[in-house]
């Protein structure tokens, strides 16, 4: 029994030091809310964030939430680096009339460690 705990309790130090680990960096997007402004129903909805890491050391999006039936189509699978661009393309559905009001959720190594991006306007017929 003790070596059980023992075991675990290495582990859980292992792995807290290994989180503790992960170089955090600062990025700057061009702009956290995409307008679509008034657009017609099954008009194109691909819309592009894009941001600049403006921190010392390499960035990496581990995940993006969305609180919309929008899909993210692309996001950087490598790192980007100090000084470099990367991009996030999301496609909002426009075959639904009404109101655009939706948030995506960043996260990666950064500070703050997430991100919130709006997507807002408005689909008519």
């Amino acid at each position: 029994m003790k070596l059980i705990a023992i075991l675990i309790t290495a582990m859980t130090i292992g792995y807290t030091s290994m989180a503790q680990t992960t170089a955090i960096t600062t990025i700057e997007f061009e702009n956290k809310v995409i307008d679509y402004g008034t657009i017609k129903k099954g008009s194109d909805g691909n819309r592009t964030f894009v941001f600049t890491n403006t921190g010392t050391v390499s960035f990496m999006v581990s995940d993006i939430f969305s609180s919309c039936t929008c899909d993210v189509i692309s996001k950087p699978e490598v790192p980007i680096e100090p000084g470099e661009k990367g991009k996030i393309v999301v496609n909002y559905d426009t075959k639904k009339v009404g109101p655009i009001v939706k948030t995506l959720t960043v996260k990666g190594n950064m500070t703050p460690s997430i991100i919130a991006l709006k997507l807002k306007g408005t689909v008519v017929e």
